[in-house]
């Protein structure tokens, strides 16, 4: 038993993503808050992102389709997925888990689920945990739903960040495989609490509950700031992204897709050209999307599968809240 479990692999068999119908367009946002289409393009890249819209629809409703998209379109059997990891930082409530409802909504009647907190990091840590949960023998089709309703936490009068996010959902099938050199190959994480003071929705958890006076003060939104963010996403997500170049001999050469997370494209452009990567291997989809948070690398993943071959070696890496970041070694084998 033993040595079966040391040639066990994780790899991604299935991919599936939704996004709402609703275009919110940097000109309208123009006549929402004081800001421009030159403004917003100039500083990080986005043109337009999607809005989920519809009373009572949250991060489970954009979830259990993208959930439903994948299995359909690959041919899973419902009854025979194990586990649901759902990454989010746009639960539907405190509790409930929204994993658990997406199951409900997707018909995964049975299987088990909970969610994770990891902020825009939170589909390669959703991943690294799949991916141990396979390793391990302990489950063998796992799901990893990033979904998130990024506008529930928007504060439409604030011109810095308003721009910024977009609603979306994304999930892959994690399956063992004993083919070496495919799937989940290695990742490397880091987390900072220092970081809380410069990113964080500062009310509506223990710590300060919701009250009159937090509402008031529009403390239930996302409070960003961005010139410490930029600096510390750009170091981080570089400095991950060579050490797991690093830890498996890999040069700018050898890789064939670089997917970071779609916060900002200087942010973007400035990782790719250190890293020496070229532009043309770099997928992006933020002027379409917006920050989706958790479900950008997925997004991104689903939305360019169409370049993606078997075989082709892929470095992700993501920044968010927490701290949190880190970069992941896949080999593409769909």
């Amino acid at each position: 038993m033993h040595n079966i479990l040391t040639m066990l692999r994780a790899k991604i068999t299935g991919i599936g993503s939704y996004v709402p119908d609703y275009v919110l367009t940097n000109d309208e946002l123009s006549q929402i808050v004081d800001t421009n289409d030159e403004w917003i393009t100039t500083r990080v890249g986005i043109k337009e992102r999607r809005i989920l819209k519809g009373e009572g629809l949250g991060s489970s409703h954009m979830g259990a389709i993208a959930v439903k998209r994948m299995m359909d379109e690959y041919g899973f059997k419902y009854d025979e997925v194990d586990l649901v990891i759902c990454a989010t930082s746009n639960p539907d409530y405190r509790f409930p888990s929204t994993a658990s409802i997406i199951c409900q909504k997707a018909g995964l009647t049975g299987c088990y689920a909970y969610d994770i907190q990891a902020a825009c990091a939170g589909f390669i840590v959703a991943l690294q945990a799949a991916n141990a949960y396979v390793r391990a023998g302990l489950y063998k089709k796992v799901i990893v739903v990033a979904a998130e309703m990024m506008s529930s936490m928007t504060n439409y009068e604030d011109r810095t960040t308003c721009p910024l996010f977009g609603d979306a959902a994304a999930a892959v099938m994690v399956e063992p495989t004993t083919e070496e050199n495919v799937g989940v190959i290695d990742g490397v994480y880091h987390v900072n609490g220092e970081g809380l003071s410069h990113l964080v929705m500062k009310a509506g958890g223990s710590a300060y509950p919701a009250s009159h006076e937090t509402v008031d003060a529009r403390e239930h939104f996302v409070y960003q700031e961005g010139r410490a963010v930029y600096k510390h996403a750009v170091t981080d997500m570089l400095t991950s992204s060579l050490d797991v170049m690093k830890r498996n001999n890999l040069s700018v050469e050898d890789i064939d897709w670089f997917v970071p997370h779609q916060a900002n494209l200087r942010i973007i452009e400035a990782v790719g050209d250190r890293i020496g990567i070229p532009e043309s291997k770099v997928l992006v989809n933020i002027e379409k999307r917006g920050n989706t948070s958790a479900a950008s690398i997925p997004l991104c993943l689903d939305e360019n599968k169409d370049k993606l071959k078997k075989g082709d070696k892929i470095v992700l890496t993501a920044f968010g809240a927490g701290f949190t970041w880190g970069a992941m070694y896949i080999v593409w084998d769909i």
